[in-house]
């Protein structure tokens, strides 16, 4: 409520000083309002952000795990193509970005990724990214350049700390301990480092390969593995949110909230709000903004988009 009282009292004096301004037909007095009206438009877009980010998890940071989907090397290559879309956002945000796990594919790619990112309001704006991703381009591993769809699925967790209570009783876990794999370093490669849990009663795995200390990747599996379990326990809280629901649908046609198209045209539309843009490359480099602002505003204002989303 302070901020709407200090908006609404910069307004009046901006009001006044205008006013003001004219009576005396004084220039130096107009530009300084024309900086303090700069000023309340930027403490407004403030404002605005935060009502947007208002729930508990918003302001936490961000576990990103992403999965191939059907279709071998061309989903996989996919999936690694929105890694580095999200390494690339987060960067640009000055965000922390930390690969946890990676499966690589067999000829191309990932089968599939977790990654945290740490940064203001991480997870608020992320959580827009949660569902199934669709891109239609021209293969370059077919040789006869026929265009192929591929998807692949976006899964986003609040990083839980102490201050949300997750139980995790211990006959409840299977803590597996093996050799990484992949590039790493003299010590990930040669030691049983890597740690893989899991969590019998809801069936979660969570693998961690990150640090050449086995120590550092079970704590890191396990802030994982809280993170999931809150999630869902959110998830079941909340079962009659349909936003939520939609995003957990098959990874296949139909079901995908965006779509990335590089061949005939080049465009990307999301689904859900109706947001679209005519470059795709700028898109596949971090440039989502645009997205997660029109997803949170149809939050706010319920004002989705109609239709499944099969015509890009």
């Amino acid at each position: 409520m302070n901020e709407y009282l200090q908006l609404d009292r910069g307004f009046h004096d901006a009001e006044t000083l205008f006013e003001l301004a004219l009576s005396e037909k004084d220039d130096d007095t107009m530009a300084e309002v024309s900086t303090l009206v700069g000023s309340l438009a930027t403490q407004f877009e403030q404002v605005e952000f935060h009502k947007m980010l208002s729930e508990d998890v918003d302001s936490k940071n961000a576990i990103v795990t992403i999965n191939a989907g059907a279709g071998g090397t061309e989903s996989q290559d996919w999936a690694q193509m929105l890694l580095r879309m999200y390494q690339r956002w987060a960067q640009d945000k000055g965000f922390k970005v930390e690969l946890l796990d990676a499966l690589p594919g067999e000829e191309a790619g990932i089968k599939n990724a977790t990654l945290t990112i740490s940064g203001p309001y991480a997870f608020g704006l992320l959580k827009s990214e949660a569902g199934v991703h669709r891109l239609v381009r021209i293969s370059p591993f077919d040789s006869n350049a026929r265009r192929h769809t591929s998807f692949t699925s976006v899964y986003v967790t609040p990083e839980i700390d102490d201050d949300f209570e997750v139980v995790i009783n211990p006959a409840d876990l299977r803590v597996d301990v093996y050799r990484s794999g992949g590039k790493g370093g003299q010590g990930v490669n040669t030691t049983d480092s890597a740690v893989r849990l899991t969590h019998y009663p809801s069936g979660i795995v969570v693998t961690c390969q990150q640090e050449r200390s086995q120590i550092k990747n079970k704590d890191l599996a396990m802030k994982v593995l809280r993170s999931r379990l809150y999630e869902r326990h959110l998830e079941e809280e909340a079962k009659k949110q349909a936003v939520l629901e939609d995003a957990k649908k098959d990874i296949a046609w139909g079901s995908q909230i965006r779509s990335y198209v590089v061949h005939p045209y080049k465009m990307v539309k999301d689904h859900r709000t109706g947001f679209q843009v005519g470059t795709a490359e700028k898109t596949l480099d971090g440039d989502l903004d645009g997205f997660m602002k029109a997803y949170l505003t149809c939050r706010i204002t319920g004002d989705w988009a109609r239709g499944g989303g099969d015509d890009v």
